[in-house]
């Protein structure tokens, strides 16, 4: 009843056992709760829910233990070309831990025998629970993609890289940070050789996958990357923002 909820908010007690609390993500309860402190000193003003990291980060909830957004992570990560993994990785490696709460909980949730990787049978066994239909074939196309030392496992950071929120790589500060960590000369360029430093550090030695990126990336073909490039390629292939989606549907 009305009263009943109104009497819980004054003893400060917001039960999120019954449903569909148990679907939210930590950080939309986190802030509910926070907004409902019955310490008007201690209680978020007005300023403070809008700066909420749940606000600020469009964060969303791990479900089940491989959600359809992240599923189709996944298969975007898949389609990228490797340049483009590497700067997610780097991105991936300045996200702050409240950014990646969510998908920190995820891969403990999938890495059942908390061995600290995610193997093939628990990639499967994620997906399967999500009811995703996917043949053998595709389930190892996913690994093999998000797997990108090629040991056969998914490890945390590989399993942030490739299903971290795309709207990370709209942001200024990541793909700066990003340019500048490839342009090692400062130059305002990355060249040739950097691209294949960067490569060769990820175990990607192959001439003929530098040249397919250069080809794709270098918009001007002047044989090295400028930052409107590097940008373009980042957000290329990105889903579109949707500026009217309900925060209360999606968390």
């Amino acid at each position: 009843s009305e009263n009943g909820i109104f009497n819980a908010i004054l003893k400060s007690h917001v039960d999120f056992s019954g449903k569909p609390w148990p679907s939210i993500s930590h950080q939309a309860k986190d802030l509910v709760r926070r907004m409902l402190n019955p310490d008007p000193k201690r209680r978020l003003t007005a300023a403070q829910v809008l700066s909420h990291p749940w606000i600020k980060e469009d964060g969303e909830a791990p479900d089940t233990p491989l959600d359809n957004a992240v599923l189709s992570r996944l298969k975007q990560f898949k389609a990228m070309n490797q340049f483009k993994k590497v700067a997610l990785k780097v991105i991936a490696g300045c996200l702050s831990e409240e950014e990646i709460r969510g998908l920190k909980e995820m891969f403990k949730a999938m890495d059942t025998d908390n061995s600290g990787t995610i193997t093939l049978e628990e990639l499967r066994r994620g997906l399967a629970k999500q009811g995703t239909k996917l043949s053998e074939y595709e389930v190892k196309q996913l690994m093999e993609a998000a797997d990108a030392d090629g040991n056969g496992t998914i490890d945390y950071d590989e399993f942030i890289t490739a299903t971290m929120h795309m709207n990370r790589m709209d942001r200024e500060e990541h793909l700066y940070h990003a340019f500048q960590h490839f342009d090692k000369d400062n130059s305002g360029y990355i060249t040739t050789e950097e691209l294949e430093q960067a490569l060769r550090e990820y175990g990607i030695n192959d001439s003929t996958d530098i040249k397919q990126i250069l080809s794709e990336v270098d918009a001007d073909n002047d044989g090295r990357i400028n930052y409107d490039e590097f940008v373009a390629m980042m957000k290329k292939g990105n889903p579109e923002p949707n500026p009217k989606k309900r925060r209360d549907v999606v968390v």
